[in-house]
């Protein structure tokens, strides 16, 4: 079960940290669809830091599983989040945000399961 944790957690790792980089270099793909659903300019320093975090904590959890379970928690709320702010202004191209939740629940599971 550790294996499958690592492998999924790094992977997701990478995409949080892609993520977080794109959203702190402001890239119009991503300040474009949170635009689209409503978040303020302001708030996507916050938005990469918490995606930066999350990819931090999910590698520490290698580690240190209470790390690893509690960055997976916050990334599964992140994008429940995300998928939320889609569906309340019927914006209905959230896959990213719904596939990211589903790989998130994933490390959450593997984490539990291989302490």
């Amino acid at each position: 079960m550790f294996l499958a944790y690592a492998i999924v957690a790094a992977l997701l790792a990478l995409v949080l940290a892609a993520s977080a980089t794109f959203t702190f270099a402001r890239n119009p793909a991503i300040t474009d669809s949170m635009g689209k659903v409503g978040v303020p300019d302001s708030w996507l320093p916050r938005l990469a830091s918490l995606k930066a975090a999350g990819a931090l904590g999910l590698l520490a959890g290698l580690a240190v599983p209470f790390i690893g379970t509690a960055a997976a928690v916050g990334v599964v709320l992140y994008f429940i989040g995300a998928v939320i702010a889609h569906l309340r202004v019927k914006d209905y191209e959230l896959a990213p945000a719904a596939v990211l939740v589903l790989v998130a629940v994933a490390a959450l599971v593997l984490r539990v399961a291989s302490a």
